[in-house]
């Protein structure tokens, strides 16, 4: 009969000590780390009772894959969305919250005579609470739906952030043994590139191919590809100079935004809890009694700091940013335990032989001290509040509540138009930015010493084209403007003229910058001579309607992907039918009457401009009996017309408002309501005068197929308006007319009988 091996063994006791310790911690309501912890020590060195692991090794490599799945797992309850759902007051909390006890702990450490480069690994380990710990007091207080949850929550959410980030930075610090500012910056720079690189890739990619296999994609197949592409963003993330924790939490983050999510998660949580174990226990190998008797002192000073600590950091970040005494006070008590991260980046230190071996048991000690400490905390929470509005001075207290009062309120203003371009301008800079400096820095630090290692002749030549193969198709994207906005700010006032042109040069600069930069650092060549080259011809290729569709295209399927959850939840809501409904409910119309001012002979709608300035259309123009139905451009307004105008709720409310001076007014009796509702309110008007909206499913055999809207022939064809499509969920009103179309398009067109007409006898409605 063979010897059973170490690793089956050694796992036997580590199960069964944890289920032991575990359900003890459960039974008598404290977290389950705990349980593990206490699994760690009793099978570790120190006690001579149970038997010890044997194969420590091997125990080791499971713990790291442990910190992998879980860190995985925590990108699984992470994505986009979400960190926009956290908002100011969590980026404050956390921010304020690491910063103070990260500067704390540093001195700390020095005052105890640990040396700066202990001192800065235990400032980072203070300022990381546990997510963990947290859920649990909260939950078990029966308080999950309380405000300040939903705030602690989001302020853990960005440490957890921050503790990836700062792995990174103590790793740089370690290799380099020293602090340099500028090579602190310089990593940082290229970790933010190479993190919105990845994930502008991974967003574009991985979505769109768990929709090709969606269809064969059993369990047993989904767990295998998640865990495949964890490990490998792992590795990859490794190879690349950061952190295989930050590969694995990215993977999870990318299948957070997919229809997968749930799940992945459920499929993964076992493997998870499992591996995860395995980390804590080997956390409680590190508990050293002795270490801890020796240190008793600096354990105690140090717990009482990140207790005192967090509650003001945590405090002071959530009054900053507009939240109540009381709401900040319980999020900062949940929030005051030392976390399993600290575990992390403990054992970070120790693997890269940078800090004492008497620091990871200090801290696993004060990790249990402020544990137990949290469910106390959050009981005296209201207490605490009641005393401090107490002793605090009343001017202090009236400060805080108009301040809070004053953060709660929305404002709006007119300059809606602009916020909006702002948004586009940087939008399209960020996403071709990075991506043309990806392919700039992968070209020349992956691709070049490549093709030189292989002896390739012309590596260099061969490197540079690759890279401007790339930035043909990119660079031009980030010239392109949002022209209905554009196009109204530069007509409303001369001020956004100046702003408009310093943005246009901003742009322009910065392309011709990424463009001479390859030849620049492979060749040398001059930069200004190349400039003189390169402006021109970015400029002719920016012009090309194709290579604008194919841009539209590139940005549909990123805001698909990057919606696919909120998308998919939205369209399995109860009404199913009802939600590709969302076009008619989005757009307004209302009644105008046609103002005086553009009445006259040779006035034409077209010379109105208000698509191009106020992003309306005028779908009908009622003249007495007669009904035109989307009216061409060239069609002239009278005295007496009234005009249908369709547009967003905003769009309309800010014409009528910024019109009032040329006597745009709505007809007496006349109000905003949605296009649906202006639809089937039609029942006094003869049916062929009614306008009528429907959805056209685009498929492969028609000819409308992989042309642009502009080159469709759907107006001169259908006798229809496209008034916006549905592409894989994504709703896009109004959408460019170089937009090219694909098949499976759901197309929302508006027109008249005429229209329904020549649908019905090209078969496109029943």
């Amino acid at each position: 009969m063979h010897e059973i091996p170490a690793l089956i063994t050694d796992l036997t006791m580590i199960l069964v000590l944890a289920a032991i310790t575990t359900t003890l911690c459960k039974k008598i309501n404290l977290p389950s780390v705990l349980g593990y912890i206490l699994a760690g020590f009793l099978a570790g060195p120190v006690v001579d009772f149970i038997p010890t692991i044997n194969d420590m090794g091997t125990i080791e490599v499971w713990s790291d894959i442990g910190v992998i799945f879980l860190m995985f797992g925590l990108g699984l309850e992470f994505s986009v969305h979400k960190m926009a759902e956290v908002g100011v007051p969590g980026f404050l909390s956390a921010g304020v919250q690491a910063l103070g006890m990260g500067v704390v702990g540093f001195f700390l450490g020095i005052l105890l005579g640990w040396g700066a480069m202990n001192s800065v690994f235990l400032g980072v380990m203070l300022a990381m609470s546990s997510t963990m710990i947290t859920m649990k007091s909260i939950e078990d207080m029966g308080l999950k739906e309380e405000k300040f949850a939903v705030l602690a929550m989001g302020t853990l959410v960005i440490e957890d952030i921050i503790a990836i980030f700062a792995m990174v930075i103590l790793s740089t610090i370690a290799v380099s043994q020293s602090i340099s500012g500028w090579a602190l910056a310089e990593h940082m720079a290229v970790l933010l590139l190479y993190l919105a690189l990845w994930l502008i890739l991974g967003i574009y990619l991985v979505p769109t191919l768990t929709k090709k296999l969606v269809g064969i994609m059993n369990d047993e197949m989904l767990l295998i590809f998640s865990l495949g592409l964890c490990f490998l963003m792992a590795i990859l993330a490794e190879k690349i100079g950061l952190s295989t924790e930050l590969g694995a939490f990215l993977a999870g983050s990318l299948l957070a935004g997919t229809i997968h999510a749930e799940r992945v998660e459920r499929l993964v949580t076992p493997c998870k809890n499992l591996f995860g174990g395995v980390f804590f226990v080997s956390v409680g190998f590190m508990v050293q009694p002795d270490m801890i008797l020796k240190y008793i002192l600096p354990i105690l000073i140090l717990s009482v700091v990140a207790i005192l600590g967090k509650l003001l950091f945590l405090t002071l970040g959530s009054l900053a940013a507009g939240q109540e005494l009381e709401t900040a006070l319980h999020a900062a008590a949940a929030q005051t335990q030392v976390g399993e991260f600290s575990f992390i980046i403990a054992g970070l230190g120790q693997s890269l032989s940078v800090t004492g071996a008497f620091l990871y048991p200090i801290i696993v000690a004060v990790s249990v001290v402020t544990t137990f400490t949290t469910p106390f905390l959050l009981k005296l929470a209201g207490p605490l509040t009641a005393l401090l509005e107490r002793v605090l001075p009343k001017k202090w207290l009236a400060a805080i509540d108009r301040y809070s009062a004053a953060k709660q309120v929305g404002k709006t203003g007119d300059s809606r138009d602009m916020v909006l371009y702002l948004k586009h301008y940087f939008q399209t800079l960020a996403l071709y930015g990075v991506l043309s400096v990806g392919a700039i820095l992968l070209g020349i630090q992956s691709l070049l010493p490549f093709l030189l290692g292989q002896g390739v002749g012309k590596a260099d030549l061969l490197t540079c084209a690759a890279i401007y193969l790339v930035l043909v198709f990119l660079l031009p994207a980030m010239l392109r403007i949002k022209k209905r906005y554009f196009t109204a700010l530069w007509l409303e006032s001369v001020y956004n003229r100046l702003l408009l042109c310093i943005l246009m040069i901003f742009r322009i600069g910065l392309v011709v910058f990424l463009a001479v930069l390859p030849a620049f650092l492979i060749f040398q060549v001059n930069p200004l001579w190349l400039a003189s080259g390169a402006i021109p011809l970015i400029w002719i290729i920016t012009q090309s309607d194709r290579l604008a569709g194919h841009y539209l295209e590139v940005e549909a399927r990123f805001l698909a992907n990057l919606n696919e959850r909120k998308l998919a939840e939205h369209f399995r809501q109860p009404g199913e039918a009802e939600a590709h409904h969302w076009l008619t409910e989005q757009l307004y119309v209302i009644t105008l009457a046609c103002p005086s001012l553009y009445v006259g002979s040779g006035t034409a709608l077209k010379d109105h401009h208000w698509g191009k300035t106020d992003h309306i259309n005028i779908i009908k123009i009622i003249r007495g009996r007669e009904h035109i139905n989307i009216p061409e451009g060239e069609v002239q307004t009278l005295s007496g017309d009234l005009l249908v105008a369709m547009g967003s709720r905003k769009d309309l409310e800010h014409f009528c408002f910024k019109q009032a001076v040329y006597d745009v007014r709505p007809i007496k009796g006349a109000r905003l309501r949605t296009l649906k509702e202006y639809i089937e309110g039609q029942e006094g008007i003869p049916e062929a005068r009614q306008l009528l909206c429907c959805g056209v499913h685009l498929d492969k055999d028609l000819p409308q197929q992989g042309k642009s809207i502009r080159d469709s022939g759907i107006k001169e064809e259908w006798s229809a308006f496209l008034i916006g499509l549905e592409r894989e969920m994504l709703p896009i009103p109004n959408p460019d007319r170089s937009l090219t179309l694909r098949t499976g398009d759901l197309l929302w067109v508006m027109g008249s009988q005429e229209m329904a007409a020549k649908l019905v006898r090209l078969g496109l409605l029943d």
